[in-house]
């Protein structure tokens, strides 16, 4: 067995039956309370696809931190379920890996490389940048009594600060945003083998066009980023073609998709919370009110790792021990919610003083390059919205992004005097 000793579903649930199901609408919509009934009634949970899910804070923080765990879901889980993932997952294992899929040295040695270009002191430096397309969006929306959030606003300034930064054409941003949502689609839990199969084709379109760009780069070095990581090195060593290709279409990903959500998240967040949208209305959106954000209702709400020797947890005074090969999901939603950390955690409170301990942006050797990025742009685009209209009004009901791994307000439209 991939997971033993587990005596902890003779507790009573709110909900019959502690569940993690990606396939229920109601869990998709609004998870909190399930991951609330899984964390008093079964912290460790186990899946009928023997998955594991963690959502108490320090099982989940622990995780993040241990070396006993990798993130190369590919080469390590003994879980491959249809004969689709059995192939992708044969194809993957000699492929060159994003960052975020690689264990050390080789992620030591491309985090050092990378995290050069992401020092807080060279994302500051795009804040007049930020500030300039934030204010032409707001502009716009006084002008027109309104707005549609996400596709004014929260889409594409962090893409236009991706394609400035990448100095990257902005002439095929609605494919680049096709082929970003195809594939963060693939990271769900209970993702199909035909959302599988059209990540990877979105993958192989989008890397020709990556390669054009990559190799004209070469020959032609600028002042941007794309270029840095280019002749940039570590111990004598450079990034490879196929390195600086998979870490760019990462940064499409994670550099704007999450982005976006915290963008749509966080305004919702404050729009319902009108004494918690006076603060930043009177005073600004402070470093620690961002945290807060991210803590209520963060835009990544899982991420999975997988044990390379016999783990242990203890539940009630028991051992649970997980075996290598086990996918290991870390519920970084549910563990923002836990009231052993945060206090009263499903109500918002800019002025916590503890929001910096949330785990939004993961931790340990994988705690989110991009994290002042992300919170720069929430900054200058939640708080400038904020802090400029007197009135904002919802305006119709707000959707919901389909998913549960990168979760995300879909639409919001507002109006504004």
């Amino acid at each position: 067995m991939l997971v033993t000793n587990t005596k902890i579903r003779s507790r009573v649930s709110p909900l019959a039956q502690p569940e993690f199901n990606p396939l229920n609408p109601a869990f998709r919509a609004h998870p909190y309370p399930f991951y609330d009934d899984l964390r008093t009634n079964e912290p460790v949970h186990v899946t009928p696809f023997g998955m594991v899910v963690l959502t108490r804070y320090e099982d989940v923080s622990s995780t993040l931190k241990s070396p006993d765990f990798s993130r190369d879901i590919d080469k390590y889980s003994t879980d491959a379920s249809t004969q689709v993932r059995r192939d992708r997952r044969e194809r993957n294992r000699n492929r060159t890996k994003s960052i975020l899929n690689l264990d050390p040295p080789d992620h030591t040695r491309l985090r050092r490389i990378v995290s050069k270009s992401f020092t807080p002191s060279a994302m500051e430096r795009l804040r007049p940048r930020m500030v300039q397309l934030v204010d032409e969006v707001l502009d716009k929306a006084s002008d027109n009594g309104g707005m549609e959030l996400i596709d004014d606003l929260a889409f594409p300034v962090p893409f236009q600060i991706i394609s400035d930064l990448l100095d990257m054409p902005t002439s095929r941003s609605d494919e680049l945003r096709n082929w970003s949502q195809i594939i963060t689609n693939s990271l769900e839990p209970a993702a199909t083998d035909e959302e599988l199969l059209a990540s990877d084709k979105a993958v192989e379109e989008l890397v020709p066009y990556l390669t054009t760009i990559i190799e004209d780069r070469r020959k032609h070095l600028g002042d941007d980023m794309l270029s840095s990581l280019i002749t940039a090195e570590e111990s004598g060593e450079q990034m490879t073609t196929e390195e600086l290709m998979a870490f760019v279409v990462l940064l499409y990903i994670a550099g704007h998709e999450t982005t976006v959500n915290l963008i749509g998240n966080g305004t919702l967040a404050l729009l319902n919370n009108p004494e918690q949208q006076a603060i930043v209305h009177n005073n600004g959106l402070a470093q620690s009110h961002i945290d807060e954000l991210l803590r209520f209702d963060g835009p990544v709400q899982h991420t999975v790792r997988v044990p390379l020797v016999p783990v242990h947890y203890m539940v009630d005074n028991e051992q649970i021990t997980v075996q290598p090969g086990t996918m290991v999901l870390t519920s970084l939603g549910g563990a923002n919610h836990d009231p052993s950390m945060f206090e009263n955690p499903n109500d918002l409170q800019l002025n916590r003083s503890n929001s910096n301990r949330h785990m939004a942006f993961a931790s340990g050797i994988h705690y989110c390059l991009g994290a002042s990025l992300a919170k720069l742009e929430t900054e200058i685009a939640v708080g400038s919205l904020i802090k400029r209209f007197a009135q904002i009004e919802i305006v119709g009901t707000p959707s919901w992004r389909d998913r549960l791994t990168i979760r995300g307000v879909n639409q919001l439209r507002l109006s504004v005097s």
